[in-house]
């Protein structure tokens, strides 16, 4: 693909972000499928024992010394956030359309600053408050509490957002000094270490529909996060960070395509009031130079 590298860097960036949010959508879409056909610790196991097997294909050479750590806490910190958070998410994809929890998970932008200004001591202006605020009321138009067509299962996104904001403030007190292979493989060994000890007592025998969509999760999940760390690594994260919001609109066209659900207006409206507020948080803090994009290594759930 001699013509993709002559592309310039900030364009190439732009198009592997493309590819990795369509891919993330399309795993939360199998993992849907998967969910009618086997238990949830089921589809958790394969999402990262698929990824585990990969990371070790990939980078063997590399395995024992990636492995080192000076934050041996912090990682399994983020390791049991981005397991909390695919398994709120995967969970919350049995009862929610895919654009309803992908639109509330994408609160997490807001909920990190929330976070930033309540853990980290930053400093949070007035303009950033109200757009945190917009970002909450964005969420509260699509879950309608007290509304008939409220479920349980619509707090769950939130509660990924939360563990992937948890997640972003434990990399902001590692910073840049370990590499996103580090996480990659803590994660994968923390998360496929523990549904394997879990998944015994919830098998459910999967048929040859179930196998294929077993395999092709962990190779999506893999994919997806490879192909983000390649954005972020031909171009500045500020250039990019936009376009990972345009997930929601590959979740909305898969959720329609696959299973014939489309949002309806109150979701579609309450999706645009979060994305709208995310990108104003993400302007905001890039002005005062602490803008924190998704990590590398974490992307979607």
């Amino acid at each position: 693909m001699i013509w993709f590298s002559r592309l310039p860097a900030q364009t190439r960036g732009i198009l592997y972000m493309l590819i990795s949010v369509t891919v993330f959508a399309t795993m939360d879409m199998t993992a849907k499928l998967l969910g009618e056909r086997v238990s949830l610790p089921q589809v958790l196991w394969a999402r990262y024992g698929g990824q585990l097997l990969v990371l070790i294909l990939i980078f063997a050479p590399r395995l024992i010394p990636a492995l080192k750590t000076d934050h041996p806490w912090l990682q399994l910190l983020r390791a049991v956030m981005q397991l909390g958070a695919t398994a709120f998410f995967f969970a919350a994809l049995q009862h929610l359309g895919l654009a309803e929890a992908t639109a509330i998970a994408e609160l997490s932008p807001m909920l990190i600053t929330l976070g930033a200004a309540l853990f980290l001591k930053e400093k949070v202006g007035v303009r950033r408050g109200l757009g945190v605020a917009f970002g909450l009321i964005g969420a509260l138009m699509i879950i309608r509490p007290g509304s008939e067509i409220f479920t349980p299962a619509s707090l769950w996104p939130l509660a990924t957002a939360a563990c992937l904001a948890t997640y972003v403030l434990a990399t902001r007190h590692i910073g840049l000094k370990e590499g996103p292979i580090t996480a990659l493989l803590y994660s994968a060994l923390f998360c496929a270490g523990v549904l394997t000890l879990i998944v015994p007592f919830h098998w459910v025998r999967p048929d040859a529909t179930a196998v294929a969509l077993m395999c092709a999760i962990g190779a999506l999940g893999t994919l997806g996060q490879l192909t983000m760390i390649r954005a972020y690594s031909v171009t500045e994260a500020s250039a990019i960070a936009p376009t990972s919001h345009l997930g929601l609109l590959a979740a909305a066209g898969l959720g329609y395509v696959v299973f014939g659900s489309f949002p309806d207006l109150w979701t579609a409206l309450g999706g645009l009031v979060i994305v709208a507020a995310a990108l104003y948080v993400w302007h905001r803090e890039r002005k005062a130079g602490t803008a924190t994009p998704v990590p590398e290594e974490m992307g979607q759930p």
